[in-house]
């Protein structure tokens, strides 16, 4: 049979309701694909029996008649959605072994619509990374060169996309983790508008931040899915109580009179060079279809890092109190008294990442300093969302880079310093809560995959597609794969 782990999300559709393949043909050919890239390590449980059943009841949907446009596609999920039928461990010892009694709300809406599960996918430890260089199982390679990281924290998702080991994959962006490895991997990564996707059965890092995503080789794959991902959810206090939409509806339209704003800031010494040139190639692109290329400025998003690891770190140290070792979790063994048990559980439990953040979130949430930083962070949090708001009553989207450089080599940022300063383009939106993307737009003179960002006002994702959909309809980026996948 014809390899379709090329296949778009609308080909595998419309193949599996012409009934030229089966939804078992599909998930068996993406299970061998996982097997034989087993290197990569984008995958931390795979159960074909599970997926294969999940395969049948797609296609005796299928052969009813009673298939959506999702039904049979595969799908693999970030290890930090919760899963009844396989691990869910945050890729944390932590939490090893640990099996789920619900489906995340996120999987469940796909679970619905008939599509079948590959796996769990591979991340930085409860996603708190750049580089997928902290899970507790091993690291995350990126396809395009093993030497590079991935980035983080959905390293897993973008691997395994930018490998075709799956056609669309879940993912989680809190400040950056969508959109910095989907421009690792040249890949396409979108995170709604906070609130939008339900988070419940996300396990936690920062509540007011974290925002599930996706990932596909195009926007175009991500339309449809996103279409049945998010809505709203009843049982998440943080959930948008708003209309659910068809977020294919603009694609192919024209972006003639759109305004599009770049923050000049954003294109300082610090960025290099190669990237200036490849986002200077989209802003060129979109001017000669027709766009508005608007100079402006964002200067208070220059405080976006301090800022995002401050409210992150403190909300963080309050979601990772749970981990103790009595209710749930990893326990210690052989512990005298309950202090020991809970000090050497965290201890043995949690990795350096995690440990850094609850310290540091623990100190500026402290009697004494909490005015000082905590509340200080949140008002300047405030000050960058106004900020934004203000720029969109000007511009309909903001085009910028990700990330600085492309991916950089394993251990190249030892200093955790130097890999938080590397989320200073991706923070801003997601202390705003707005809606952002990551498009492929070219490579290095290495051979490393380069993103652009587009990011626009709340709620306001079918233009981000749209936008996307136009440079992808004209350019093969999207479209590359790496050498020996």
């Amino acid at each position: 049979m014809k390899d379709i782990t090329r296949c778009s999300v609308a080909q595998l559709s419309e193949r599996l309701h012409a009934r030229e393949i089966s939804a078992v043909e599909v998930a068996q050919q993406f299970l061998d694909r996982i097997e034989a890239h087993r290197e990569l390590n984008a995958f931390l449980d795979v159960r074909p029996e599970v997926t294969l059943d999940q395969a049948r009841r797609a296609d005796e949907m299928l052969e009813q008649g009673k298939g959506g446009f999702l039904t049979g596609v595969p799908v693999a999920h970030k290890d930090i959605f919760v899963t009844k039928e396989w691990f869910s461990t945050a890729a944390s010892r932590m939490l090893k072994g640990y099996k789920s009694p619900f489906d995340a709300t996120v999987v469940a809406r796909l679970k619905a619509e008939g599509m079948v599960c590959l796996g769990k996918l591979n991340c930085d430890e409860f996603a708190m990374g750049s580089a997928n260089e902290n899970s507790a199982y091993g690291k995350c390679f990126n396809p395009w060169d093993s030497r590079a990281v991935p980035g983080g924290s959905s390293g897993g998702s973008a691997s395994a996309v930018a490998a075709r080991l799956t056609p669309v994959a879940t993912a989680t962006d809190t400040g950056g983790s969508v959109r910095e490895p989907a421009a690792f991997c040249g890949v396409t990564g979108l995170k709604p508008t906070y609130g939008r996707p339900s988070r419940l059965g996300m396990i936690a890092f920062a509540s007011s931040l974290d925002t599930a995503s996706l990932m596909a080789p195009s926007a175009r794959d991500i339309a449809p899915v996103l279409s049945k991902m998010v809505g709203f959810d009843p049982k998440d206090s943080t959930s948008a109580d708003h209309p659910t939409e068809d977020f294919s509806r603009n694609l192919g339209k024209s972006i003639e009179g759109l305004r599009i704003g770049l923050p000049r800031s954003w294109f300082s010494e610090q960025l290099s060079p190669e990237v200036r040139a490849r986002i200077e190639s989209v802003r060129d692109f979109y001017r000669d279809r027709g766009a508005v290329i608007v100079d402006m400025d964002l200067p208070m998003a220059k405080l976006g890092v301090p800022v995002y690891y401050v409210v992150a770190s403190a909300e963080a140290s309050s979601n990772l109190s749970r981990y103790d070792g009595i209710r749930y979790g990893y326990r210690a063994k052989d512990c005298a008294t309950m202090d020991e048990l809970i000090r050497r559980s965290r201890n043995e439990g949690l990795g350096d990442e995690p440990k850094r953040r609850i310290m540091i979130g623990t100190y500026v949430l402290s009697h004494g300093y909490y005015d000082a930083y905590y509340l200080k962070a949140q008002k300047v949090r405030r000050l960058i969302a106004q900020e934004f708001q203000k720029a969109f009553a000007d511009v309909d989207a903001i085009l910028s880079p990700v990330a600085p450089g492309a991916a950089y080599d394993f251990g190249e940022k030892a200093d955790p310093v130097s890999a938080y300063l590397g989320d200073l383009y991706t923070v801003p939106a997601s202390l705003a809560g707005l809606p952002s993307m990551s498009m492929p737009c070219g490579f290095t003179g290495s051979g490393r995959p380069i993103g652009a960002q587009l990011t626009t006002a709340p709620f306001n994702e079918a233009l981000l597609l749209q936008l996307a959909d136009a440079w992808q309809s004209e350019t093969g980026w999207h479209e590359k794969v790496p050498a020996g996948f």
